[in-house]
């Protein structure tokens, strides 16, 4: 079971969408507003947000801007607007996956269900382990028990998406994975998601890893094929 908040002005389809939630065993919490949902999101620290972006007060876009300043809770954003510029933008700052309106409910739930499992691998890893988990490199160091990253000295906050893909990425240093691995892998199977997921989620990387001759500039993009950790990186790591 897990905490939920959805937040959606349309009351009614807030109300089938808490409904449907509770009928598989979720805990649900409603805001119907902007301000609401990011007072609720701090201070209830719910395990997943359902997220509409037309909201009152503010939308979803400014929610999340709020949210991912001092949370990492996955976010799920539910969208009328179809375009890719739209749901991309979701993505860049911080949204964890999106779905567009309008959507079933055995879908919401599978979208629910596939982010809170990528969560609870996170959880799993943060259980003592030896020190071979720690991942060392100039610059960067990824602790894979605490779920903890550090770039240039200074502690990174990530999603538990944006933490899983580092993670493959930097334990294989210079081996090229393609955009279909990375979203099989990342957010499974049951994940309806589109290429540009994972370069949305690639370039927020980049930019809170740091700036120019800083760990992000070691994600590389290999045209026509995907992404690797660049093996520069893997003939210094300690």
């Amino acid at each position: 079971m897990a905490h939920i908040l959805v937040v959606e002005d349309e009351k009614e389809l807030a109300s089938l969408v808490r409904r449907e939630l509770e009928l598989v065993g979720h805990r649900v919490t409603s805001a119907y507003d902007g301000p609401t949902a990011v007072e609720k999101a701090l201070s209830l620290d719910p395990d997943i947000i359902v997220l509409d972006i037309m909201l009152p007060g503010f939308d979803g876009i400014e929610v999340t801007r709020r949210v991912r300043a001092a949370t990492s809770t996955p976010i799920l954003m539910l969208t009328a607007r179809a375009t890719e510029l739209d749901k991309v933008l979701g993505l860049e700052l911080g949204a964890d996956d999106y779905l567009t309106k309008p959507f079933s409910m055995r879908e919401l739930q599978a979208r629910v269900s596939a982010i809170l499992r990528r969560s609870e691998m996170v959880r799993e890893q943060s259980r003592p382990r030896e020190a071979a988990e720690l991942l060392s490199f100039p610059n960067l160091t990824i602790d894979t028990a605490a779920h903890e990253v550090t770039s240039g000295g200074q502690r990174v906050m990530l999603t538990a998406t944006e933490f899983s893909l580092l993670k493959l990425l930097a334990s294989n240093q210079g081996r090229v994975f393609s955009r279909e691995f990375l979203l099989e892998e990342v957010w499974g199977n049951d994940a309806v998601v589109f290429d540009r997921t994972i370069d949305s989620h690639i370039q927020r990387l980049r930019k809170k890893l740091g700036g120019p001759d800083s760990p992000g500039d070691f994600i590389e993009t290999v045209w026509g094929v995907g992404y690797r950790f660049s093996a520069r990186i893997a003939g210094n790591a300690s």
